[in-house]
C-alpha cells in the first residue's frame, strides 16, 4: 500500500458530505507547507477527485492522512465501505464522468487501493525529481456473496460505452441535486443510491469482461459474474434511469436524453441481467426483437476511413451540427473541396428556406431523443456552392465513434430534378466467437493493468502476410465487373492462403438469402449435392450463427460444429448439411456490411483439426470481409448506376418555359424502394397561339418498358397539342387514339389544362383529365378546392369515349398544383384522408415560394413514398408581383 504511514502523520475525519472535499483539500495544502507550490497543487488536485469519489460512491466516515518525507508527498484517502470497489475507466475524451481514477494514473507518481475487511483505502505518491517507482495499479473488488454467471452474446463495445457514459452522467446529475436536499421526479435517495451503486458494479464487470476479449472487436460475446441477488437493484436502476430519462426530454436536468438506439441498448443490457439471474436464457443484441433498425446493419465503430472509401456521398456531423468529415463524393456533388468543409456548421450545404427547419430538427434529436427523419430516405434540395439546388434523397443514421461521441452519418444520393427555367433569349471489422467457450471462466475484474510493447519479428512477418492476402483479394474482386465472378476469385485466393473451402451468401433487394459460390482447395470435393442459388427464407425466430451474421453480429468462431437435427431451422440445417458434406473442424462466418447495412457474409473453413481457426484469426477475417464489402457495394451500386442510365435515357425530365406572367416550379423523385424509372413525367411548353400547356401523366408499370411509353406518350401529347391548338379533351381524345394505335395493351393518366390569358390577366384554366388525381388550387389567400370537373377514363381504356374540356378562373398569385399519386398515397390510409392532408400542407403553405412550396410538399408527405412523385406548380403572377 505505498509507503508505511510514519507515527504522528497527520489525519483527520470527515463526513460524507460536499463540504468534505474543500475541507480535504485545504487539509492536505496545510499539512504540505513548506513543500514545493506545484506539487502542493498537484496534491490538492488529486484529493479532490479521491475524495470525491469517496464522497460519491462509499457514503460513509472519510479518514484523511497526508505527510511529506524527503521531498515526497504520501496521500491516503479511507472509507468505510470496502465491498464498494473502485470502478477504473477507459479514458474517453467526450465522457463527463469517470475521470477521476484516471487523472490520480497519470500525474501520481505511484498510486493504488488497499482493501481490508472494515476499511478500503485509496492512495497516491508524489516523488518530484526523484525516479519513477514500479507501475502500480488499481485493486478491484469481486462481486460480494453468491454469483450467477450472464451470458451476453453479440454486444458491440462502442455502443455499450455511449450507453455507460450516459447513465453514468444522468446519475451523477441526480445525485448532485439530492445532495443539495432537492429530488429529481418521485425517486427517493435510498433508491438513488442503489441504483448508483448497482451502475458501478456492472460498469466494473463489464469493463472487466472486456479487458479479457479480442482487441479491438467490433462485438462481444462473454461470461460476466454478477451477484445471485442483483435482480432487485437491477430493476430499481432500470426505474431511476427511466425517471432520469424523462427528465432529460423535460429539460429538467443538464444531460441531454438518449438516442433511441442507446436507449434501447441499455433496457437491452439490463434485461438481460435481470433475466439470466433469475434463470432466463441469454438472447443475442443482434436478435433483440425491440432493438432499433441500426442494431440489424453497423454493429462497428465509426470510422473515417469508411467514409472516404463510400462511392456514395456522405458527410458526417458532431452533436455540435458541425462537419467532421466528408468523402470527394459529396464534394464533388456540392462544389466544394473535401477539406474545406471541415469543421463548417452543416447549414453550410443547406437551402436557406429549409435551414430553420433542420436547425429545429436537430435540436429536437439532441433535446427529446425523439427522431424525426432518422432512417428515413427524405427527397430535397442541397445546396451547391453556387447557389444551385441539387436534388438528392437524404439518409440519416447514428453511428458511435470509438473516443465515444454520438455521429450522425448523413448519404446524399443523387436524384433527378426538374431543370431551372432559362432567364435568358461520399473496419476496422474485427470481432468474435459465437458463444462464450466451453469451460471458460466467467470474467472478474483484473489485478493489474497492461503495458504496450514491441512487436516480434515474427509479428511482423505475420503483418506482412497479412497486407499481402488482403491486396490479393482487393486485386481479385476488382479485376472483374461480374459480381458472382469476383466473389469466386476471391474465394479462389482464400483457399489457396487461409481455408480449405469457403463460401459466399448474399441477401437480395427483398431479403432473400443466395449462395453465389462456393470454393474448395479440391474442386473434385465439391460433390454435385453443393448447390448454389437461394437459400431457405431468413426468419426472425432464426438463432444459428449464419441468421445471426446476416443480422449484422460478428465476425463468429465456430470450433464445435454440430450435425444438422430436428431443432434447427431450415437455414441453419442447410448450412450444417454443407460442412458435414465438405468437412468442418473449425469455421468462421462473417458478416459483409457496407454503408450501415448487411450485404451478406463471408464463410470461411478449415477441415484439419491439428490446424483449426481461432480467435486469433478473427483481426484478418475481419479485415478481409471489409475490402469485399465494399467491392460487393461497389460492384451493385455499377449495377444500378448502369440500369439506371438505360432508363433515364428515355425519359429526360423538360426544361421548364420563362414565361413572364407565370411562375412554375417541377420537382421528380424516384421511390426510395427502388432504383428504377417509372412511368410519372409532368411537362410544360408554350403554345404557337400563346396559351401555356402544363401537362402530369402516370403510365401503368415501374419498368424499362413503362418508361419507354412515357416518354413516347410525352411526346406524342406534344406534337398534337402544339399541331392541333385544340381544347384539352380533344387533345386528350386524340392521344388516346394515338396510344391505342401504338401501345394497345398500355394504360395511362393524364391532366392536359392550358393556361389561357395576357401578361396582366385575367387568366382562365382550361383543362381534362384521363383518370387523374384531379389538380389543387390553392388561393393566395389558403383556401383549397380540388378541380374536379373535366374528368375521364383513364388512357388506354375505350378510346372511342368522347372527353369534355372544363373551365376554371385562376386567380392571381393562387398556386395550381398537379401531381401523381406517389405524394400522397399510402399503405393503410383512405384516398380521402391523403387528399385531406394535402389541402392542409398546401394551405399552410399558400404565400411561400414556390421552391418552398414544392420542396416542404415533398418533405412533408413524400418521405418514405414507395411510389414515384412528380409534381407540377404553376402561379400567375400579376406584373410586378412575381415572387411575392
Amino acid at each position: 500500500m505505498g509507503s508505511p504511514s510514519p507515527p504522528g502523520a497527520a489525519s483527520r475525519l470527515l463526513p460524507p458530505g460536499p463540504r468534505s472535499v474543500a475541507l480535504a483539500r485545504r487539509f492536505v495544502r496545510s499539512v504540505l507547507d513548506g513543500v514545493a507550490p506545484d506539487v502542493v497543487d498537484t496534491a490538492e488536485l488529486l484529493t479532490d477527485e479521491l475524495m470525491t469519489n469517496a464522497v460519491v460512491h462509499a457514503r460513509t466516515e472519510i479518514e484523511m492522512r497526508a505527510w511529506s518525507t524527503g521531498g515526497r508527498v504520501h496521500v491516503r484517502v479511507s472509507d468505510r465501505r470496502p465491498s464498494c470497489g473502485l470502478v477504473p475507466h477507459e479514458h474517453r475524451p467526450y465522457a463527463t464522468t469517470g475521470r477521476g481514477l484516471g487523472v490520480v494514473e497519470q500525474l501520481a507518481s505511484s498510486h493504488g487501493a488497499h482493501i481490508c475487511e472494515d476499511r478500503k483505502t485509496v492512495w497516491f505518491e508524489l516523488w518530484p525529481g526523484l525516479p519513477a517507482p514500479p507501475a502500480s495499479a488499481w485493486e478491484t473488488v469481486p462481486p460480494p456473496g453468491p454469483t450467477v454467471t450472464v451470458t451476453l452474446v453479440d454486444v458491440p463495445y462502442v455502443l455499450y460505452w455511449a450507453a455507460q457514459q450516459h447513465w453514468e452522467a444522468l446519475l451523477r446529475e441526480m445525485l448532485l441535486v439530492a445532495s443539495a436536499g432537492e429530488r429529481i421526479g418521485s425517486v427517493p435517495p435510498e433508491e438513488l443510491f442503489l441504483a448508483h451503486d448497482t451502475a458501478n458494479v456492472i460498469s466494473a464487470c463489464m469493463t472487466a469482461a472486456a479487458q479479457e476479449e479480442t482487441a479491438g472487436s467490433a462485438t462481444l460475446s462473454f461470461l460476466v459474474e454478477f451477484p445471485a441477488d442483483a435482480a432487485p437493484a437491477v430493476a430499481t436502476l432500470c426505474r431511476v434511469l427511466d425517471a432520469a430519462e424523462e427528465a432529460a426530454q423535460l429539460g429538467s436536468v443538464l444531460t441531454l436524453p438518449a438516442l433511441p438506439h442507446i436507449r434501447a441498448f441499455r433496457h437491452w443490457l439490463l434485461d438481460q441481467i435481470a433475466e439470466q439471474v433469475a434463470g432466463g436464457p441469454p438472447t443475442s443484441w443482434a436478435l433483440a426483437g425491440d432493438a432499433p433498425v441500426a442494431t440489424a446493419t453497423e454493429l462497428s465503430p465509426w470510422d473515417a476511413s469508411d467514409i472516404e472509401a463510400a462511392s456514395v456521398p456522405t458527410i458526417v456531423a458532431d452533436d455540435g451540427d458541425r462537419i467532421i468529415a466528408v468523402n470527394t463524393a459529396v464534394a464533388s456533388l456540392l462544389g466544394w473541396q473535401a477539406d474545406d468543409l471541415i469543421g463548417r456548421p452543416l447549414t453550410v450545404l443547406v437551402p436557406e428556406h429549409l435551414r430553420e427547419r433542420h436547425t429545429a430538427a436537430f435540436s429536437s434529436l439532441l433535446l427529446t431523443g425523439q427522431p424525426r427523419i432518422l432512417g428515413r430516405s427524405v427527397p430535397l434540395p442541397a445546396l451547391h456552392r453556387d447557389g444551385r439546388l441539387i436534388p438528392i434523397r437524404l439518409h440519416i443514421q447514428t453511428q458511435e465513434a470509438v473516443d465515444g461521441r454520438t455521429v450522425l452519418v448523413a448519404q446524399l444520393t443523387p436524384r433527378t430534378a426538374a431543370p431551372e427555367a432559362s432567364s435568358a433569349p461520399v473496419e476496422r471489422r474485427v470481432a468474435v466467437r459465437a458463444e462464450p467457450r466451453p469451460g471458460s471462466r466467467p470474467v472478474r475484474p483484473p489485478s493489474g493493468t497492461t503495458q504496450p510493447r514491441r512487436m516480434s519479428r515474427d509479428e511482423m512477418g505475420d503483418a506482412l502476410h497479412r497486407l499481402s492476402l488482403l491486396a490479393e483479394t482487393g486485386n481479385a474482386l476488382a479485376g472483374t465487373l461480374d459480381l458472382d465472378e469476383g466473389l469466386r476469385r476471391v474465394c479462389q485466393v482464400l483457399t489457396r492462403r487461409l481455408a480449405d473451402w469457403c463460401a459466399v451468401d448474399l441477401l437480395d433487394e427483398q431479403g432473400d438469402v443466395n449462395r453465389v459460390c462456393v470454393v474448395h482447395r479440391d474442386p473434385s470435393a465439391l460433390t454435385p449435392g453443393v448447390e448454389l442459388g437461394t437459400l431457405p427464407p431468413l426468419s426472425e425466430a432464426e438463432r444459428g450463427p449464419l441468421p445471426r451474421v446476416l443480422r449484422g453480429a460478428g465476425p463468429l468462431l465456430l470450433t464445435d460444429i454440430p450435425p444438422p437435427g430436428p431443432d434447427h431451422s431450415p437455414l441453419d440445417t442447410r448450412q450444417l448439411e454443407l460442412f458435414q458434406r465438405l468437412g468442418a473442424s473449425s469455421a468462421v462466418i462473417a458478416p459483409l456490411r457496407a454503408r450501415r447495412e448487411v450485404l451478406g457474409a463471408l464463410i470461411v473453413v478449415r477441415t484439419r483439426e491439428e490446424d483449426p481457426f481461432t480467435e486469433e484469426d478473427l483481426p484478418l477475417v475481419s479485415d478481409l470481409v471489409r475490402g469485399i464489402s465494399l467491392g460487393v457495394d461497389n460492384a451493385r451500386l455499377y449495377q444500378s448506376t448502369q440500369r439506371t442510365a438505360e432508363r433515364l435515357q428515355f425519359s429526360l425530365l423538360p426544361q421548364l418555359p420563362d414565361v413572364a406572367h407565370l411562375e412554375m416550379a417541377a420537382r421528380y423523385a424516384p421511390s426510395s424502394t427502388t432504383a428504377q424509372v417509372g412511368g410519372d413525367w409532368f411537362d410544360a411548353f408554350v403554345l404557337p397561339n400563346g396559351d401555356t400547356a402544363v401537362v402530369i401523366g402516370d403510365v401503368a408499370g415501374h419498368d424499362l418498358q413503362a418508361a419507354v411509353a412515357m416518354s413516347q406518350l410525352r411526346n406524342m401529347l406534344r406534337g398534337i397539342a402544339v399541331d392541333c391548338q385544340e381544347p384539352s379533351g380533344v387533345v386528350l381524345h386524340r392521344l388516346d387514339r394515338a396510344c391505342h394505335a401504338f401501345y394497345p395493351n398500355a394504360t395511362a393518366t393524364c391532366v392536359y389544362a392550358l393556361v389561357k390569358g395576357g401578361d396582366a390577366g385575367p387568366w382562365e384554366l382550361h383543362h381534362a383529365s384521363a383518370g387523374h388525381l384531379p389538380m389543387l388550387l390553392t388561393t393566395w389567400e389558403g383556401e383549397t378546392r380540388y378541380l374536379e370537373s373535366g374528368a375521364g377514363l383513364l388512357i388506354g381504356m375505350d378510346p372511342g369515349a368522347p372527353r369534355t374540356t372544363a373551365r376554371d378562373p385562376l386567380p392571381p398569385r393562387s398556386t395550381l398544383l398537379l401531381f401523381t399519386d406517389g405524394l400522397i398515397e399510402r399503405r393503410g390510409e383512405s384516398l380521402d384522408d391523403a387528399m385531406a392532408r394535402l389541402r392542409h400542407d398546401a394551405a399552410t403553405l399558400a404565400r411561400s415560394p414556390l421552391d418552398v412550396f414544392c420542396d416542404e410538399l415533398i418533405i412533408r408527405l413524400g418521405s418514405d413514398s414507395t411510389d414515384d412523385i412528380a409534381l407540377l406548380a404553376v402561379r400567375p403572377a400579376p406584373p410586378g408581383r412575381t415572387g411575392q
